[in-house]
């Protein structure tokens, strides 16, 4: 996956005014570039953090948030009022601000100097008060953003500041997707349906489809000498089983395997797609389902969604972004079945062929099984289980005037026996704030079944880019209580209704 950090940045943006004079001023600009020397310095922080001129005035805000919105490297705004900037001068730049946004509350000291301390001090070291007046007309004026509090050397607020970074590197790769389905969604299926130009609009992403044998003409192209590199590239990565081997009874399984993935991936290049579908009713002159081919191109950073759900294709893409380069990966997860011992309930999820070989960080298997479905011939796949450690389950559900993000923190865990039997990948885990809890609450809020796994990031990733998204985000987790939990349903329904205007 090419680094969807390189290139990018995110402006810092410091607050002050012509009352203090040249000296103080000079002061605040020196100070405000220690504090970017500090974020910029943490490597919780992926993106490059540029210090921008000490902001003064009225005209000088707007034309450098203009310049931000029009300029397609940065993908955020880090503000902070060092001294007193006076809250009007922002309303015209905060006005036309469409870049997201986190405002710093922090100072250039960590400690006050006690025994020295006066009013030149006072004057320069403001921001107690000055950030109150900014975020006073920030919520006056609706504008969503996120709130960092404390010292800039603490590692905490760098952290927060680095998951803030990767959302906006999230929400940027959304403004710029493009998703290819190849065919339409699964016949009679309600939640993989959806408002393809609502997407568009509110989320950036361009959903079109194209058909399935226009694919199949991108893997009949495939040469021998690529099959050949790419099944020996197989046999390094994964066990795979001797049958799939050349000279194996299953050999050319194998190899239309690797065509289907030369094919896939030549034409979301030529295209230049990050995300897309596929659908096991709509496969034309294919022969098999894809899966190896699917879990190959997730793994290297597309977002994908089974039977045409181009909603949680939309979701792993972003989630492959924002987890850039941390330990783990993003998947394609569905809610297959339950073990309900008492005291022990566990959710095993799967999907026919397609989880992502990220999630796990054992050498997966590469073997062929009978699907049962689709009537074609039995597909490749890779057959590993996820490895233990916190998660969250991610789903959107189209709502008709909002989408809905919905987020369940979980915990994967181990299966109590062996899965000899079962040949698909798997993970399997248990749910915040319990088995019986989660699954109301997810049956309740009408989130999806098809839903994007992360073991990158967590709940505060997916809460910052719900802010940045403006839609809907619906939290299940150790704190959720059901009676809460169906008022905040109420409550947004009206909410977000409302904010439609008439």
């Amino acid at each position: 996956m090419k680094n969807p950090f390189e290139g990018k940045e995110i402006w810092f943006l410091t607050g002050s005014q012509n009352l203090y004079g040249e000296e103080t001023l000079i002061q605040v600009a020196d100070q405000s570039k220690e504090i970017v020397e500090l974020i910029a310095a943490s490597s919780d922080v992926p993106v490059n953090v540029v210090w921008k001129p000490v902001l003064k005035d009225s005209d000088s805000i707007r034309a450098l948030i203009l310049e931000a919105n029009a300029n397609d490297n940065c993908i955020g705004l880090i503000t902070w009022m060092h001294t007193f900037s006076p809250a009007k001068m922002w309303i015209r730049g905060l006005d036309a601000l469409k870049t997201p946004l986190l405002h710093l509350h922090t100072q250039a000291n960590v400690e006050l100097p006690w025994a020295t301390i006066d009013m030149d001090f006072m004057n320069l070291n403001q921001a107690a008060h000055g950030d109150r007046e900014y975020a006073y007309i920030q919520t006056r004026m609706n504008i969503p953003r996120k709130t960092v509090v404390g010292h800039a050397s603490d590692s905490a607020v760098t952290a927060q500041i680095g998951t803030w970074a990767r959302a906006a590197a999230g929400w940027n790769a959304a403004q710029n997707m493009k998703l290819a389905r190849f065919g339409d969604n699964m016949r009679n299926v309600a939640v993989t349906e959806g408002d393809k130009t609502e997407a568009e609009i509110s989320l950036g992403v361009s959903v079109n489809t194209w058909s399935v044998n226009e694919l199949v003409e991108a893997v009949n192209a495939a040469t021998d000498e690529q099959i050949d590199a790419l099944v020996a590239e197989y046999a390094d990565l994964y066990e795979v089983d001797a049958e799939l081997l050349p000279g194996g009874a299953k050999a050319d399984s194998l190899r239309y395997g690797a065509a289907i993935e030369i094919g896939l991936r030549s034409f979301l290049e030529a295209g230049d797609f990050t995300a897309f579908t596929t659908n096991f009713e709509d496969l034309g002159e294919l022969r098999q389902l894809p899966g190896l081919a699917v879990q190959r191109l997730m793994a290297d950073g597309y977002g994908f969604g089974a039977e045409g759900d181009w909603k949680t294709a939309v979701l792993i893409r972003i989630a492959k972004v924002m987890g850039y380069g941390l330990p783990g990966g993003a998947s394609l997860m569905e809610d297959y079945t339950y073990d309900l011992t008492p005291g022990n309930e566990l959710i095993l999820g799967a999907h026919m062929l397609e989880v992502c070989p990220t999630l796990t960080a054992t050498k997966p298997k590469l073997e062929i099984h009978p699907l049962g479905i689709g009537g074609k011939e039995d597909p490749v796949r890779l057959v590993f289980t996820a490895d233990s450690g916190p998660a969250v389950v991610v789903a959107m559900s189209d709502m008709r005037e909002r989408f809905r993000l919905v987020v369940n923190v979980v915990e994967n865990v181990q299966p109590t026996a062996a899965l000899p039997n079962l040949p698909v990948a798997r993970a399997v885990w248990k749910p915040q704030p319990s088995f019986a809890v989660s699954a109301e609450a997810w049956l309740m809020s009408g989130a999806a079944h098809h839903t994007c796994m992360s073991t990158q990031v967590g709940l505060e990733a997916w809460e910052d880019f719900a802010r940045m998204a403006k839609t809907e985000l619906v939290i299940i987790n150790e704190d959720t209580n059901i009676r809460q939990f169906a008022d905040e349903l109420r409550w947004n329904k009206s909410y977000y209704r409302l904010a439609q205007g008439l």
